[in-house]
């Protein structure tokens, strides 16, 4: 059993996964450039079917041009507290790779798969640099789409705010509600031996 920022794991685990949450409080301080590619840097470093790389990272930081565009898609609820973020991105894949001896491009199966597991790395990497960051689904997605110019052969799989945690005073009531770090439940729930099982 591990135990850390308020949470509990049934199974022995480095604190890192316990520390490392997804607050709506942010500070909207500058992030460094440097400071993000080494978060990016982490991301790239995912494992990948057959090392193709999926993913793709469109990004803005605060007080730039750019961060307005990738603000407009969010959903109201999440604009309204991800406008203080220090960087805004877009996890994006693609969903075609070009195998090993071929010269077409066929379907990757695990595209997803891939940029999700690059997305973990990323939040990992910026927890470990004292940012924060929290991963979105609220998304008008055809709207983000054409807004970003993304390729019909992409899929945009998320949003994703970054920042320094703030207090919760900075949010309204019903975020503030939410600002606290999440429970998991138990391992065991989720796994099954030999074959799949829905209840």
């Amino acid at each position: 059993m591990t135990e850390a920022n308020g949470r509990r794991a049934d199974h022995p685990i480095d604190e890192l996964f316990l520390e490392r949450w997804s607050p709506r409080a942010f500070t909207g301080e500058t992030m460094p450039h440097h400071e993000l590619l080494t978060i990016l840097e982490a991301a790239t470093w995912a494992p990948s079917g057959y090392n193709a790389q999926p993913w793709r990272f469109i990004y803005a930081h605060r007080d730039t041009p750019h961060f307005e565009t990738l603000l407009k898609p969010l959903i109201p609820f999440n604009q309204g507290w991800a406008k203080n973020a220090s960087v805004l991105l877009y996890v994006v894949s693609h969903t075609v790779l070009t195998p090993p001896g071929k010269d077409q491009p066929v379907p990757n199966h695990s595209h997803s798969f891939d940029a999700g597991a690059a997305w973990a790395l990323l939040a990992l990497q910026a927890h470990l640099k004292g940012w924060a960051t929290h991963g979105m689904t609220g998304v008008d997605f055809a709207a983000a789409a054409e807004a970003l110019n993304v390729p019909a052969d992409y899929r945009i799989e998320a949003a994703v705010a970054i920042g320094r945690r703030a207090d919760p005073s900075v949010l309204d009531e019903a975020a503030r509600a939410r600002e606290v770090p999440n429970s998991r439940e138990p391992v065991q729930s989720k796994i099954f031996e030999g074959t799949f099982r829905s209840a």
